[in-house]
Parts: structure tokens; C-alpha cells; sequence
């Protein structure tokens, strides 16, 4: 059997995950689900306020703080009851819409719509982008001017011996004044280096901005570039499927079908797995399906709040329901695997299946897991064409078409496969 997906498979593959979760976020934000949950989270909200409340409450309020904090309790509880219901209640209806998902959606799939272009972020250098502002210039400071200082000798006081003390604080201000002048004259001098050094700094943090932007682009072109090569080698191999796939290739042909039931998403609480193979000589494809475990499908009715307990119970849905509904689900996957890849094959390359649908699970006999078969269908193209799925009931369809199905697949009861799928 071939069990891994191809490349462009895997791809296909999970580009229907990511859209399938978003189509599930899209739906769960408008239905009723959402409202629960915001109701839940503002009851939940308002009893926690009680309960603040109730802690400074005195005792004369005590009691309506006790009443109003459990009115609230109540009402998160039972919105949290309906938030899980409303869940179960949506798987419900996609595990018995198994069938009924894929009518309405054409499961052809045109290889060109797999065809890649590289799609690459802008690149953004952040800061490395923008020149560092260079130094502001050096201006030299005024030069100092000589002021003689005040109270020169005059007339009578200058004949007195004036003139001399005058001569001596004059010279005391010269001293000064020279001393002042050198130091201008030396800050003066020393513009020119100063300017030449921070010009320096600047020019090394800007070759260090210069560099680094260089490496960023670099690497930006260097990730723009593989991201091309992913594409290229991408669509190289599209291309040759394409080609094999008119040639009708064998392992073309298997991987055309890996992409087909690689669309086909499943519910999250019951996932399928196929594993196939090709003969073409026979033009004949044999599938196997794998269902999940009954003990792994939900099997809960409802969830029930009981204010008296303040707990949360869950009611189990019944055997017989759950028996019904998993024996449902199984045989609706066996024709919805059939219908998917005949309509996709629209040039019938494939004109007979031989399918097997089943799970794996412990054997309580030798308390080892093994694959128990579940339905074993061998059909041709015209006949299975000729059915209208939009009107039929699963299991009598299997009959119709002479399949071996199990009496209980709820409970692990395998068919006998010893004769073949058509034995």
C-alpha cells in the first residue's frame, strides 16, 4: 500500500487544513456557540464581582450577597453546559453528514490550481535603513576682548600714587587676559581635530550601518531566493505529474489520487486515513480506509448542570444510538471514498475499486492492536455511477452493491476476508 503522501500532495494537504480551520473558526464566531462562550465568560465575571462583594458585605447583607453570588454560579455553570452541548451537538452533525459534505462539492481538481508563485515580504531594514545624522560643526567661541578694569587715576588721586596701584591692577588684568586669550587661541586650534574626529566616528558607525544593511539584504535576498527555488522545484514536479498523469503513469496516477482524497477533509472527532495503490494493468485501484476507533467518537448526549450538587454531569448517549450512528458514519466513508475518486478521475483511468473500511484496535484476544475490516466493497465504474447518492440509505447502497459488512462494527466485530473483497 502506499502510505506517504507525495509532495505536492502533502502540500495540497495542508493548504485544505488551513482552510478548513478557518472556515470552522468562521462559522463557530457566528453561530450560537459564540454567544455561550461569551456568555459563560461575563457570568463568570459577575461571580467573581459577587464574590468580592460578598467579602465586604456586612452581616445584614450577607444573606441577598450569598443568594446573588449563587444566582450568578448558576447562571456561568449552566452557560458553560450549553457551550458544550452546542459542541457536541455540532460534531454530531458532521459525523452524520459524512456523506452528504462531499455531494455538493466537485472533487475534480485541475493540477494547474496547484501551480506555486513565490511570494515574498517586503524587505524591511528597520533602523539600518536611516543614515545616522552626522556631528553638528564646532564653532570657535567669541574671542575674548581686553577690558581695561575701572577706576583709573585721575587729577589729584593719580599725583598721590593713584597711578601706581591703577598700573598694578591693570597688569594683574593683562596676566589675566593673556591667560584667557591663550586658552581661546588653543580651543581655537583645536577645531579642526576635533571636527576631523567626530567626522571619523560618524563615517565608522556609518560603514558599520552600511555593512550591516548590505549583510540584511543579503539575507533577504538569499531567503527571496530559495523561497523561488521551492516554487521552481514545486512546479517542476507539477509539471511532470501533469505530463506522467497523460501518460497515464502508474505512480502519477497514485499521486493524482493522494491529492483528491487529500482534499477530503473529515470531521476533527472522526478523522480518516486511506492508504491505496494502483494496478494498471487492471485499471483497478485497491483502498483501504481507516476509521477511527469506536471508543475514540464522541459518545456523550448532553451535558446536564444540577444547581442542588452545583455539578456538572454528562449523560451518555444510549448503545443503540451510538451503535447506529458509528455504523452509519463507517458506511457512509465507504461510499464517499468511492464517490470522491471516481467523479475526481473524470477521464477513467480507474474503472474498478476494491475498498476495505476499518480501524485499528486492541484485539482483547491477544491484547495486541490489530486492523479490524469493517466493510469490504469491489465495484465498477458504470454501476457505482449509476447510483444517486442524494436519495440513498449507506448500507442498504452496500448491499445493493453486494458488499461484506460487518453486523457491530461498534463492537469490533470484523468480517472475513480470507476469500478477497470479492470472495
Amino acid at each position: 500500500m502506499a502510505k506517504k503522501r507525495g509532495f505536492l500532495a502533502e502540500l495540497n494537504r495542508q493548504a485544505q487544513l488551513s482552510a478548513k480551520r478557518r472556515e470552522q473558526e468562521a462559522k463557530k464566531a457566528a453561530q450560537q456557540q459564540a454567544a455561550a462562550h461569551r456568555q459563560a465568560e461575563q457570568a463568570a465575571r459577575q461571580a467573581d464581582r459577587a464574590d468580592s462583594q460578598l467579602l465586604r458585605a456586612n452581616a445584614a447583607e450577607m444573606k441577598n450577597a450569598e443568594k446573588e453570588a449563587k444566582r450568578l454560579e448558576d447562571v456561568a455553570m449552566q452557560a458553560d453546559v450549553d457551550s458544550r452541548n452546542e459542541d457536541i451537538a455540532v460534531a454530531y452533525e458532521e459525523i452524520d453528514g459524512i456523506l452528504s459534505a462531499t455531494l455538493d462539492v466537485d472533487d475534480y481538481v485541475d493540477l494547474e490550481d496547484l501551480r506555486r508563485t513565490a511570494e515574498h515580504p517586503p524587505f524591511e531594514p528597520g533602523p539600518l535603513g536611516s543614515p545616522s545624522l552626522p556631528p553638528p560643526p564646532f564653532v570657535a567661541p567669541p574671542e575674548p576682548q581686553f577690558v581695561p578694569p575701572e577706576g583709573a587715576p585721575k587729577g589729584l588721586s593719580g599725583a598721590l600714587g593713584g597711578k601706581k596701584k591703577y598700573a598694578a591692577v591693570l597688569a594683574e588684568a593683562q596676566v589675566g587676559f593673556n591667560a584667557q586669550h591663550d586658552a581661546w587661541r588653543a580651543e581655537v586650534a583645536a577645531l579642526p581635530a576635533r571636527t576631523e574626529q567626530a567626522n571619523a566616528q560618524h563615517q565608522a558607525v556609518e560603514n558599520d550601518r552600511r555593512q550591516r544593511l548590505v549583510a540584511a539584504q543579503t539575507a533577504y535576498e538569499a531567503e527571496c531566493a530559495q523561497r523561488e527555488a521551492e516554487v521552481a522545484e514545486s512546479n517542476q514536479q507539477l509539471d511532470q505529474l501533469i505530463a506522467n498523469l497523460g501518460y497515464e503513469v502508474e505512480d502519477a496516477i497514485q499521486e493524482y489520487v493522494s491529492i483528491v482524497l487529500g482534499n477530503s477533509i473529515y470531521p476533527d472527532s472522526f478523522p480518516v486515513e486511506h492508504d491505496f495503490e494502483f494496478d494498471s494493468a487492471n485499471r483497478e485501484l485497491t483502498l483501504r480506509v481507516s476509521v477511527p476507533a469506536p471508543s475514540d467518537v464522541p459518545s456523550t448526549k448532553a451535558f446536564k448542570y444540577t444547581k442542588s450538587s452545583g455539578e456538572i454531569t454528562e449523560v451518555a448517549l444510549s448503545q443503540k444510538e451510538q451503535k447506529d450512528r458509528y455504523a452509519g458514519a463507517v458506511a457512509a466513508t465507504a461510499l464517499r471514498t468511492l464517490h470522491e475518486v471516481f467523479e475526481a478521475d473524470r477521464v477513467g483511468r480507474i474503472q474498478t475499486i476494491s475498498l476495505t473500511v476499518g480501524t485499528e484496535a486492541l484485539d482483547v484476544a491477544t491484547g495486541k492492536m490489530a486492523q479490524t475490516p469493517f466493510i469490504a466493497v469491489a465495484t465498477d465504474r458504470p454501476t457505482f455511477e449509476g447510483i444517486d447518492l442524494t436519495n440513498v440509505v449507506p448500507l442498504a447502497t452496500l448491499e445493493h452493491l453486494k458488499a461484506l459488512v460487518s453486523k457491530n462494527p461498534f463492537g469490533l466485530v470484523g468480517i472475513d476476508l480470507s476469500k478477497g473483497v470479492r470472495g
